[in-house]
């Protein structure tokens, strides 16, 4: 080898060395400060990618869940009134098949008839009140399906059902027990499996939401653990080779500072 004080070989040997080593430092310093093995496009572009499309369809669901949760409300809403109508059909009928009792009197039928229109009235305040969000499924204000989402791509939709829950709507707002309590009875009956047939009919499609939104939930954390597993870095391992890495850095650090003094040695051939 030529000795020479112009090229020192060695140094420029080392040198190479200590910046490969500080490079792959860098590297792991950057996975360890941020948790990430791929942080971006050029550190891995397919993984990236297909990180970058989880995590479009994770911010999707969100907002189906959202969804989901409105129509759940709007469900309870609906429902908690739905069952204050229904008791109050069941104190109806009482009424109605007391006030047809033959042997009842005047004052009676009149007593049961007052309070048969003050429950009367009390369903309709309770269906009209039935409101979360601006939208209430029971007073007759929607004329279509609600319409929830269902998936991340926005084609698939759940559905809850507008049902008419109000007196009118039930046939019980002109009803009058002192004058014909047989007719009230017969209409209380009929509005009575009526009702019972829309609350079940809702109830089903709160339990299809419910089991939905459960797994729209799952599917979620599904995707968050996809993409850790992705771009997630093995922090264990990081650390294992951090100290590795700072260890090579202070050889290199201190093989080149020996090659640099090489040329230091030319000089004493020229001493006597």
């Amino acid at each position: 080898m030529t000795t020479s004080v112009h090229t020192n070989s060695s140094a420029l040997i080392a040198l190479q060395n200590l910046n490969a080593t500080n490079s792959k430092l860098s590297s792991v310093q950057n996975r360890v400060s941020t948790g990430l093995k791929v942080q971006g496009a050029k550190d891995n572009a397919a993984t990236w990618a297909i990180a970058q499309n989880q995590r479009a369809d994770t911010s999707s669901l969100e907002a189906v869940k959202t969804s989901l949760n409105r129509a759940t409300s709007i469900a309870d809403v609906a429902l908690a009134a739905g069952s204050q109508i229904s008791d109050i059909l069941t104190e109806l009928k009482q009424k109605a098949v007391a006030a047809s009792d033959p042997s009842a009197s005047e004052a009676s039928k009149k007593a049961y008839n007052d309070e048969f229109k003050s429950l009367v009235a009390s369903i309709t305040s309770f269906a009209n009140n039935a409101t979360f969000d601006g939208k209430n499924l029971f007073d007759g204000s929607l004329t279509a399906n609600l319409e929830f989402l269902a998936s991340a791509d926005g084609e698939e939709t759940i559905t809850l059902t507008p049902q008419a829950m109000t007196a009118a709507a039930l046939g019980l707002d002109a009803l009058d027990l002192e004058t014909d309590a047989e007719a009230a009875l017969e209409a209380v009956t009929e509005a009575l499996a009526n009702s019972s047939s829309m609350l079940a009919e809702l109830g089903a499609q709160a339990k299809q939401i419910e089991r939905h939104t459960t797994f729209v939930g799952k599917l979620m954390d599904s995707l968050e653990v996809g993409v850790g597993n992705l771009v997630d870095a093995d922090l264990a391992k990081e650390s294992a080779r951090l100290q590795a890495l700072q260890v090579q850095q202070q050889l290199g650090t201190q093989a080149l500072a020996i090659a640099n003094q090489a040329p230091q040695s030319i000089l004493s051939l020229f001493q006597g």
